[in-house]
Order: C-alpha cells, then sequence, then structure tokens
C-alpha cells in the first residue's frame, strides 16, 4: 500500500498543502497514521477520499454537505439527494442570469428606440432581484444573529471587567428573543428529504435546534425511522406550506 506525506498528496489531486491540512482541521481528511517524526501520512484510500471532496466542492457542495456524504450509512442516496438540489439551484440561477440578460436587452433597445429609461423594465428587474433575494433569506436571517450575539457577549465581558451589569441584563432577553425567532423562521420555512424512503418530512423544533449542519443535519426519518443525514430543501420552493 502506498504512503502519500502532505505534499505529495496535495501534488496528486493538484491542491495546494494548506487545502490538504484545511481539510485535515475540519475532520474530513484525517491522516492515516503518523510517521516516527510526527509526519502525517496518507493512504491511497485517502487519496480517493481527496480526489472525491475535490469534485465534490468543484459542483458547489459545502463541506458539511461533503462530511455527510463521507460519514453516512447510505452515501450514494445521501449524495444523490444532493445533487438533485444543487442541480434545481444551479437551474433556477441560470432562469434568473438569463432573465436578467433579456431584461438588460429590453432596456438597452428601449433607450436606443426612444432614449428614455422604461419604467415597466425596472420594475421586472426588481421583481428579480427580490426573488434572488428571498432565495438567500433563511441563510442571511441565521448570519444575522451574529450582531446581537456580540452585543450579548460584550456586555459580559463589560460585568466581568468593569463590574456593570445591568447592560447585561437588558441584553440577555433581547438577545433570547432574537435567537427564537430567527431559529423559528428557519425552522418554519425548512423540510428535510429521507435518502432511505425519499419522503420530505418536517422534524420537530426541538430536534432540529439540537442537531447542525448545512444543507444535510442528522434526523430520524419520521416515515421510515431512518436515522442518519438527510437533505435539506427550502419549503416554499418546493411547493411545501
Amino acid at each position: 500500500m502506498s504512503k502519500y506525506t502532505t505534499g505529495e498528496l496535495a501534488k496528486e489531486c493538484n491542491v495546494s498543502v494548506r487545502t490538504v491540512q484545511f481539510y485535515d482541521t475540519k475532520g474530513l481528511l484525517p491522516p492515516a497514521e503518523l510517521s516516527e517524526g510526527g509526519r502525517r501520512l496518507y493512504t491511497d484510500e485517502d487519496l480517493t477520499k481527496l480526489r472525491l471532496i475535490c469534485m465534490l466542492k468543484s459542483i458547489g457542495l459545502s463541506l458539511d454537505a461533503i462530511r455527510g456524504i463521507l460519514t453516512s450509512d447510505a452515501p450514494a442516496k445521501v449524495l444523490n439527494l444532493l445533487l438533485d438540489q444543487q442541480l434545481k439551484q444551479n437551474e433556477q440561477e441560470v432562469k434568473e442570469k438569463q432573465e436578467q440578460i433579456s431584461a438588460i436587452k429590453i432596456i438597452k433597445q428601449s433607450i436606443h428606440d426612444t432614449d428614455k429609461i422604461p419604467v415597466t423594465s425596472i420594475k421586472g428587474i426588481g421583481y428579480m432581484m427580490e426573488n434572488k433575494k428571498g432565495l438567500r433569506k433563511l441563510r442571511a436571517i441565521l448570519i444575522s444573529l451574529v450582531i446581537p450575539q456580540l452585543i450579548f457577549y460584550s456586555t459580559i465581558a463589560l460585568w466581568v471587567i468593569q463590574g456593570i451589569w445591568f447592560p447585561f441584563v437588558i441584553a440577555m432577553p433581547i438577545y433570547i428573543l432574537a435567537i427564537v425567532v430567527a431559529t423559528k423562521y428557519y425552522h418554519n420555512n425548512t423540510r428535510y428529504i429521507c435518502p432511505e424512503c425519499n419522503i420530505t418530512f418536517h422534524p420537530p423544533y426541538k430536534t432540529l435546534m439540537t442537531t447542525s449542519g448545512n444543507k444535510v443535519r442528522f434526523l430520524t426519518c419520521s416515515g421510515c425511522g431512518y436515522k442518519g443525514y438527510c437533505v435539506e430543501v427550502y419549503a416554499k420552493a418546493q411547493n411545501i406550506n
């Protein structure tokens, strides 16, 4: 069995050493063993795994999604569902770009013909931009929790360092309310597809909030009882209420 150092593995897959090290720190590509000198050594199996990771990254899958595939008991089924979702997302993005191109052509032609900016075309572009914004709203809402989180931790630091406690008392219920509102909204607008029976189910709020993941989560299917990584979908995009 061949053994590869970090540099040799990186060269085989045409990536940087830092990339291999990054995947190691994320738990995606731990070394098979350490040499007596402490060097990380990888096997042919690790080489295959790195090539798979690079391929999945190249088609737009997140590291969380890739981790779900690598650790799943049904990797092929999870991958197939993720590819379906990625394909839908890419097709939607292509559709939006095509609509934007058409709108730009209409505006350019109208300006050429009348020397005025057509209001109807501007409304159409505004609608497309709003639609695109809506597709990313769930992620943006969760990301926005960073702001109240920073404020909350700042009040803790103020209390510990200077003994001023009342900002913490004010910030704590606001922070908790922000988390509850954002996560409830996220929960209400997400569903999950089981790779075993392919049904779309809605896990309880408590279950969802005690697991982590982006695009995939380790859940128990309410249909067949499968326990493993299930693929996240946007409820409204699936016409699910």
